[in-house]
């Protein structure tokens, strides 16, 4: 699609999908039943560095993009503001959110950041701008090498265990947002992908009253 086509638009359903996926990482930074893949090395690169979560996310989504450079990768607007927003809104949604203590309630907070995700994800990526920083390095490395889901799987479970290592939280809520994940963008990401406009129909030239009509062909 190209840029200027239906921009206000998108550019506005990517930032409530940023905004969406931020909170989301926040419910499950909170819900302490384990995070999302990535988040596990950003929480356990926070708790080494006393960097907050939202400040790692930005210097690794930063990193991870100079990576896309040998890739022959192009950033959208879509990848520079996942890198900006997403940290940005973890940091303010980590000082607003409480943290629960009832099971049930960290449970709510877990599935609820799940579903969220999910939706975020169909926004973000619906809006056509441009992947993120992780995803791009993905399908980098796919359309060069093996195959997308191998590559996904050797990078997350690498980056879930270096961040296991250096404290982050893995546990149930990671088996299940790697079950759900990919359900839950297929569902949603039909009803959110912005597309181009239809072209007008076509108007037909009138015939000057004066033509002539054609012969019609003998029969045979």
């Amino acid at each position: 699609m190209p840029l200027r086509e239906r921009l206000p638009r998108r550019l506005f359903q990517l930032l409530i999908g940023l905004v969406g996926y931020g909170a989301s990482i926040s419910l499950m930074l909170r819900a302490h039943l384990g995070n999302q893949p990535w988040d596990v090395l950003h929480q356990g690169i926070a708790l080494r560095t006393g960097l907050s979560v939202g400040t790692v996310l930005i210097i690794v989504g930063a990193a991870v993009l100079l990576c896309w450079i040998p890739l022959r990768q192009r950033p959208g607007i879509g990848t520079i503001a996942n890198i900006v927003v997403i940290g940005l809104v973890v940091d303010v949604a980590n000082q607003v959110l409480p943290e629960p203590s009832h099971v049930l309630a960290r449970w709510a907070f877990m599935i609820g950041g799940i579903v969220l995700c999910g939706f975020a994800s169909g926004l973000y990526i619906g809006a056509n701008l441009g992947p993120g920083p992780r995803d791009g390095l993905m399908t980098g490395l796919a359309a060069r090498t093996w195959s997308l889901r191998g590559w996904r799987t050797m990078l997350e479970i690498g980056v879930v265990a270096a961040g296991f290592a250096l404290g982050g939280k893995a546990g149930l809520g990671t088996v299940l947002y790697a079950l759900a994940i990919g359900p839950l963008a297929q569902f949603f990401l039909p009803m959110l992908t912005v597309r181009p406009r239809p072209a007008p129909p076509a108007v037909a030239a009138p015939t000057p009253a004066n033509a002539t009509p054609a012969a019609e062909p003998a029969a045979c």
